[in-house]
């Protein structure tokens, strides 16, 4: 007898299967694509405020003073006498945010 209540449909058979998808996504959600996003977010906001004078760090650790701007390019003074243009996307970090000395 419990042989026919085992082989009874449930009423609730596709949402008890997609309740570990809907929280599997979830925990995606929440623990990889957000935080991915706001590191993004904040990396644009960095990239789009670069002025001349900020000592910046290269994505391949080249130190350098920003010398010249373009909406796509920058162009670094690593010493007295080199300048080198890098992708603005190159830059992994503003070290110290100062005007240029005009």
């Amino acid at each position: 007898m419990w042989l026919a209540d085992a082989a009874a449909p449930s009423g609730g058979g596709l949402i008890n299967m997609l309740w570990p998808f809907v929280l599997m996504f979830a925990v995606f959600y929440f623990l990889l694509i957000r935080p991915q996003q706001k590191k993004q977010k904040q990396r644009n906001l960095m990239l789009n405020q670069l002025k001349k004078g900020d000592k910046i760090t290269t994505i391949g650790g080249m130190h350098g003073t920003i010398v010249e701007l373009t909406d796509d390019t920058v162009v670094l003074r690593v010493n007295d006498a080199t300048k080198i243009t890098f992708e603005r996307s190159a830059i992994n970090n503003v070290v110290s945010a100062e005007t240029a000395a005009e």
